[in-house]
């Protein structure tokens, strides 16, 4: 490290750990509650602590292969560099195809949202699925400037409501709903089919290469972000759990999950808790601001991919074929399937147990190869921790599949 390293001043630790927080949760924390109904409360705390644990570790797996690279570095290098051209574009296929389910997901559970909101009006979900979409779209294809001060807002508003709605729910929780609930007494093996969602909801690792970029070669203080910002959201899901399923008992979950398990499904049957309309108002309030916000975030991810990939520049006409291919296939889907926010949502962990969590454990096996004479950071764990995460990944891929061929039990009521 270079004497402009050592005395340059490092940027504050609450920073990059509020980017990961603020990355990992989104409008995804939505279908916790439902796809963790069937294993309710004392078992989904377990799922999610061994989750943030394997996904902290590929995080930081991901980050020891990055601090052997120029900051800066891209995802996209760090695959070509250590495991070559098949796993190169094994992994952009994975990305750009969690980036684009990503936004069907949260197309589908903002058109929820509208929907229930304008409950009294009428409105078709397919068609408040569009108005969502083309609203939030027109903000990503006016510049990222535009994206950056709406998302600040946004996020503000998100604080100030979640804080407001959750505080409502604790105030009505029931603590034997949490650790007696009804309904048949089958836990465990509804388990198996919640992982994958376990795995969506901690999703940050695009992420590391930019903390790496903004921190610099200082592997401690990254680890320090990335530990922070990932506890910081596992804190919020686990409240979230408290919240919700203190407040509706586990049998309420099977009507729930038989109008298909949308965003604005679940808010609807939590404001009918409260006595007053404040919880369902601030409710819909944050779950619209969670949605738009997760929405604008992995959407202008998806522009700028899309603009590298086919070559398009930063004209008028070239940003609205942009806006054309990134936008119309997710806007289409969310219009003739509006109901799909699960489903979509256990399809990206598919995909990002690819990108997020077996391809960071081998680039990490292969940089130790590598670069075995470098005195660099090195996760604590050895073969061993690789192998585990590795095994993760596999097991949450092989779950989401067992799941679609009917296989493992779903909760149904």
């Amino acid at each position: 490290m270079n004497t402009q390293d050592v005395s340059a001043k490092a940027p504050s630790l609450l920073g990059g750990a509020m980017i990961i927080a603020g990355t990992t949760v989104g409008a995804g924390m939505f279908s916790l509650p439902v796809v963790s109904a069937g294993m309710w409360f004392g078992y989904a705390v377990v799922m999610l602590l061994v989750v943030w644990f394997c996904m902290l570790m590929s995080g930081l797996l991901l980050l020891e292969t990055n601090l052997h690279f120029e900051p800066g570095a891209s995802f996209d290098t760090l695959t070509r560099k250590t495991l070559g051209q098949f796993w190169r574009v094994v992994n952009g296929a994975s990305i750009a195809f969690v980036l684009y389910i990503l936004t069907y997901a949260y197309i589908s559970g903002g058109g929820s949202i509208v929907n229930h909101y304008f409950a009294g009006v009428g409105l078709p979900q397919s068609v408040a699925a569009l108005l969502f979409a083309l609203v939030l779209a027109a903000i990503v294809f006016i510049s990222t400037k535009a994206v950056d001060r709406v998302t600040s807002i946004m996020i503000g508003g998100m604080i100030i409501t979640f804080v407001l709605a959750v505080g409502h729910l604790f105030t009505g929780v029931d603590s034997v709903k949490l650790w007696q609930p009804d309904g048949p007494q089958q836990f465990v093996p509804y388990l198996w089919a919640a992982i994958p969602f376990g795995l969506a909801s901690f999703g940050y690792h695009g992420n590391v290469p930019s903390l790496v970029k903004y921190y610099g070669h200082r592997p401690a203080l990254i680890t320090k972000a990335l530990f922070l910002g990932t506890f910081v959201a596992l804190i919020i899901y686990l409240g979230w759990l408290v919240a919700t399923m203190g407040n509706l008992s586990r049998s309420s979950f099977s009507d729930i999950i038989a109008q298909g398990g949308n965003m604005g499904v679940l808010v609807g049957a939590l404001g009918k808790t409260a006595s007053s309309g404040l919880l369902d108002s601030m409710l819909t309030l944050f779950a619209n601001l969670a949605v738009a916000s997760s929405f604008l975030g992995v959407t202008l991810g998806l522009f700028d991919y899309v603009a590298d990939l086919f070559g398009f520049d930063d004209s008028h006409s070239g940003r609205i074929k942009t806006a054309l291919v990134t936008f119309l296939p997710p806007t289409v889907m969310g219009v003739l399937f509006p109901n799909g926010f699960l489903v979509a949502i256990g399809f990206a962990a598919l995909a990002a147990t690819i990108w997020a969590v077996i391809v960071p454990a081998l680039m990490a096996y292969r940089s130790r190869q590598m670069f075995a004479e470098a005195k660099r950071f090195q996760v604590p764990g050895g073969t061993p921790l690789i192998v585990l995460v590795i095994a993760f990944g596999v097991l949450t891929a092989v779950c989401h599949l067992l799941v679609l061929a009917d296989i493992l039990p779903q909760f149904r009521g």
